[in-house]
């Protein structure tokens, strides 16, 4: 085999390859398209609230059969849920 052609080969198999990150568009969408305006809070296990630049403020809902579910952060009882934990670690801070 001629050596340019296999020096062109082996730039193409490492330009195919796949790579370990995440492409660009992937990384920058956000991850809750939709969210859901009513949900019970018996439902939910967990709670994630996530941030990011490209992004609104996200919160995801894990419930009890282990789905995940994008909650509207403007819903009432999770404000006042926010407002609780934020008084929270405000007193916790304020204690030491």
């Amino acid at each position: 085999m001629d050596l340019k052609l296999l020096a062109i080969v082996t730039v193409l198999a490492v330009a195919a390859a796949p790579s370990q990150g995440k492409p660009i568009s992937l990384v920058e969408r956000c991850y809750c398209r939709s969210t859901v305006n009513s949900l019970p809070r018996g439902l939910i296990r967990e709670l994630k609230f996530i941030h990011s630049p490209n992004c609104p403020f996200q919160v995801i809902a894990k419930l009890k059969n282990h789905r995940e579910v994008c909650v509207n952060p403007e819903m009432p009882w999770l404000q006042q849920y926010l407002k609780n934990a934020i008084k929270k670690m405000k007193k916790s801070k304020q204690a030491n």
